[in-house]
């Protein structure tokens, strides 16, 4: 009876401390838990600023490397002359193709005011473009004729037209606001990049062990690789396009090189801004500049299939397909960034895969040599147990 009586006495202490341990230990959890969604909330507003300056630091350090020479040793002052220049690269072209849309919407409101409006009526090229030129030249011929019944017509494609320009301007200031607070972070991760490296290094040895380096490599390679394949080529590509429509002197030009840029970038086809301009060369030049301006935009439009295979990939031990799926999953799961991420996270999991392939074919030959009398006994037992 005692010993009974002394067991419960022992089974309720076990309890109570099982009790309090679970009670202590999901107090530390929830508060180690609070923690960390607090912390995330603080520094929520700088980790896109904070990945994209990584990306770009990673995308510029060769060329830091080159301007360092020229700067006599110089790091933090090679670092902070790339920044001043991707920041005005950014910031001119933002301030002329502003400055554009301004002067043209501020022009147009200033004709439709004084009533002096003349729309020059569409040629009979227009109505024999294949699909759709005969609505074409009936809104056209509308907007010619009678252009207050065609505004009063299409006021709600207009407003709509209207909003969205506003809302893309204003998200590009935004855009823009943020890729310069990244270009001055990019220069300080430049400035000291051995040191930040050698952090990195050491944080992914210590999270996923020995292959933690091997994989910062790679995922530095994998950065370059779609910053030479995605954007090089977008860059490329509406350089070949915006040629032409100088060339050939297409209102608005520039914005429209702008516009294939993003649309390259995006990973969506250039023919999209393309084809709606060559039906515009076509209705107003003459067939022999509008046949060669044709098969000019159609040539660059389609160039970026052969330019990636040649330039994604480069550097890099993973197939170009997998860098490609992973840039354009990562996009539209991701907007922008997403092309970079994507293509880092694919390509860690094709190493992953392959990792796993060799280790099967490795512990295969290890037992053939074992069974081959290669290796001694000892050995045998060791590759036994770690087969089980």
């Amino acid at each position: 009876m005692d010993n009974l009586q002394g067991n419960n006495r022992v089974g309720n202490q076990q309890s109570k401390i099982f009790v309090n341990n679970m009670m202590e230990s999901a107090i530390r959890i929830g508060l180690l838990f609070m923690l960390i969604v607090w912390t995330y909330d603080i520094i929520r507003p700088f980790v896109i600023p904070v990945l994209w300056g990584a990306i770009i630091a990673v995308a510029l350090m060769p060329l830091t490397h080159k301007l360092e020479k020229a700067f006599k040793g110089r790091r933090g002052l090679a670092a902070t002359a790339l920044a001043i220049i991707g920041i005005a690269l950014l910031v001119i072209p933002f301030v002329l193709v502003s400055g554009s849309i301004f002067d043209g919407v501020s022009r147009t409101i200033e004709v439709l005011q004084s009533g002096d409006v003349t729309i020059p009526g569409p040629t009979q090229k227009v109505a024999d473009i294949p699909v759709i030129g005969d609505k074409l030249y009936e809104i056209w011929a509308l907007f010619s004729t009678n252009l207050e019944k065609a505004v009063q017509h299409f006021l709600p494609e207009i407003k709509t037209a209207v909003g969205t320009i506003a809302s893309v301007i204003g998200s590009s200031l935004a855009t823009l606001m943020m890729f310069i607070i990244s270009l001055a972070i990019a220069a300080g991760f430049m400035s000291h990049a051995e040191k930040i490296s050698d952090a990195v290094s050491t944080i992914a040895v210590r999270v996923v062990g020995q292959n933690g380096e091997q994989w910062t490599t790679l995922t530095a390679a994998t950065i370059r690789s779609v910053l030479l394949g995605v954007v090089g080529v977008a860059f490329i590509q509406s350089m070949l396009i915006g040629s032409a429509m100088f060339v050939f002197d297409v209102p608005a030009a520039g914005l429209i090189t702008l516009g294939v840029l993003i649309l390259g970038i995006a990973q969506l086809p250039a023919l999209i801004v393309v084809l709606p301009v060559i039906f515009y060369v076509f209705s107003t030049q003459d067939t022999t500049p509008a046949t060669i301006f044709t098969i000019w935009v159609l040539i660059a439009g389609v160039s970026d299939n052969f330019l990636k295979p040649l330039l994604m990939g480069r550097g890099v031990d993973v197939p170009m397909p997998v860098i490609l799926i992973g840039a354009i999953g990562g996009m539209l799961t991701a907007g922008i960034i997403g092309l970079f991420l994507g293509a880092v996270v694919l390509a860690i999991w094709y190493e992953l895969f392959v990792a796993w392939l060799k280790a099967d074919k490795e512990q295969e030959a290890e037992q053939a040599r074992v069974l081959e009398g290669e290796c001694p006994e000892s050995k045998l037992e060791a590759v036994t147990s770690e087969v089980k």
